[in-house]
């Protein structure tokens, strides 16, 4: 038997079509337009009521000019640069970061399918065999779609995608994070291998003093407790570079961990520190909380908690959603009587919430406390993102002082040693002069090493708190440019 085409009269199709252009209509006329979040100085104000942004940096060494990406470049050290680099691709906890802004854009994307209408089939065969012997078989094509009035779907769409906007911020400040992590991890690696050649030559110097109290006690010069207190000085020498051997290890180990590396302290480092950049510009104290990828995630966690609110309110009203289908059943074994087959149907639905037991009420107190909550983090960044800067500034300029004294000190220590040391050999002084002037030695050297790394490590800090990339920004493309093409849906 033949079956009978489907032909939809003139007025059922009008009654089809005009209810979906009545939904469009109330759509697009009785939507509500979405409140717009709080901008980053309504946030300031609101986060930092109390706190006066001076006009320039307070701390001594603020360069002018706008803050410059690239830093790492000015260190100019290629092994340091592709330790970087490798860290970049192989840092573990970089893949995790990069993974969860992958996440947060699918949630975007999952979030704004909800404004497009679903539509589903469901499908019967199999005849006289059906499982329920009723013979039934067909289909039905059903579409549904809910009208956003209020706006809840939207505002969590938003939310959805603040949130993504967020965690791609996070992840842009840990990629700088680590950045400097490596570099400064590399900088006291190196700092700990100029520590251990610079025991290496104390314990030389004290083994050279042990022969000259051993000659002083044979020609009857000395005594034999000059003998062993300089072998007992050796040993602690020898000791100390022990000491700091393992702690070149340490640090190695800790470089590797950041590059991805097992941790077989067998990485080499530059035997030197690099060169030390001159001044940077630092920019603006008003300019910070605009530029720091971690600042500007906590002002997007604003909008996610603001939309978050909307949304919550929105769900207390009254949801509307259209729905149309169409189906067509057959039996083999009854007869269908007064109907037609396609059978179409279009209705609305309606669903008002009218008690939930105070939940709806409680969820946008919930919100609203999580709102308050954003701007208190924001408020905590962004205090120390100044810190930070101020911090940095301060300490780096400790540190160039620190060396200057340092650096002269040495020297008078050198020259002290030089003296005492040829006082006694011809006897004019004992060993109790030399050791100090030894020990005094020692100990300065190895502050102005520690002192040097300290510079390039608070010129580090003093890149990450003020925003700037260790690498070049990727160029803008081209003004003639096509636009990108919309993704498919």
């Amino acid at each position: 038997m033949m079956a009978r085409p489907c032909v939809i009269p003139r007025r059922r199709l009008q009654a089809i079509t005009t209810p979906f252009a009545a939904g469009l209509a109330a759509t697009i006329l009785a939507g509500c337009v979405l409140n717009k979040p709080p901008d980053a100085m309504a946030i300031k104000e609101d986060a930092l009521p109390g706190m006066q942004t001076p006009a320039q940096w307070l701390a001594p060494g603020a360069g002018p000019g706008d803050v410059a990406d690239n830093w790492l470049a000015g260190f100019g050290d290629d092994q340091l640069t592709a330790a970087v680099a490798e860290a970049i691709a192989h840092n573990a906890d970089l893949r995790v970061g990069a993974a969860r802004v992958e996440q947060a854009r699918l949630y975007a994307q999952l979030a704004g399918a909800k404004l497009w209408p679903s539509v589903d089939v469901l499908a019967r065969g199999g005849g006289k065999l059906s499982g329920d012997g009723s013979g039934l078989q067909g289909g039905v094509l059903s579409v549904n779609w809910e009208l956003d009035l209020w706006g809840r779907v939207r505002y969590g769409r938003a939310a959805s995608a603040a949130q993504a906007a967020s965690a791609e911020l996070d992840f842009a400040y840990a990629r700088q994070s680590i950045a400097a992590l490596v570099a400064k991890s590399w900088f006291l690696a190196t700092e700990a291998g100029l520590q251990v050649l610079a025991a290496r030559e104390t314990i030389r110097a004290g083994d050279e003093l042990s022969r000259l109290a051993d000659d002083r006690t044979r020609i009857g010069v000395g005594g034999p407790e000059e003998v062993f207190i300089s072998r007992a000085d050796a040993g602690a020498y020898r000791d100390a570079l022990r000491q700091l051997e393992l702690s070149r290890e340490q640090a190695i180990r800790a470089l590797e961990l950041l590059l991805g590396r097992y941790p077989s302290a067998a990485a080499v480092t530059t035997p030197e520190l690099p060169n030390y950049p001159g001044a940077i510009p630092t920019g603006l104290p008003s300019a910070l909380l605009e530029r720091r990828p971690d600042v500007v995630a906590a002002e997007r966690r604003v909008a996610v908690a603001f939309n978050r609110v909307h949304e919550a309110k929105a769900a207390r009203l009254p949801a509307i959603a259209l729905t149309t289908g169409v189906s067509s059943i057959s039996s083999d074994l009854f007869l269908l009587q007064n109907h037609d087959n396609p059978v179409w149907n279009v209705g609305a639905n309606l669903l008002m919430p009218l008690f939930r037991g105070g939940a709806l009420r409680t969820q946008v107190q919930i919100r609203t406390a999580e709102q308050k909550q954003a701007i208190a983090e924001y408020a905590a960044v962004g205090l120390r993102a100044f810190g930070e800067v101020e911090g940095a500034l301060a300490a780096e300029i400790a540190a160039r002082e620190r060396e200057q004294i340092l650096t002269q000190t040495l020297s008078d220590n050198q020259q002290a040693l030089s003296v005492v040391q040829t006082q006694f050999k011809v006897g004019s002084t004992d060993l109790r002069f030399v050791e100090q002037r030894q020990l005094a030695l020692n100990s300065t050297r190895s502050a102005l090493i520690h002192v040097q790394t300290e510079q390039r490590v608070q010129r580090v800090n003093l890149h990450l708190a003020l925003g700037g990339s260790f690498e070049m920004p990727p160029p803008p493309p081209p003004e003639d440019a096509p636009a990108a093409a919309s993704p498919a849906r």
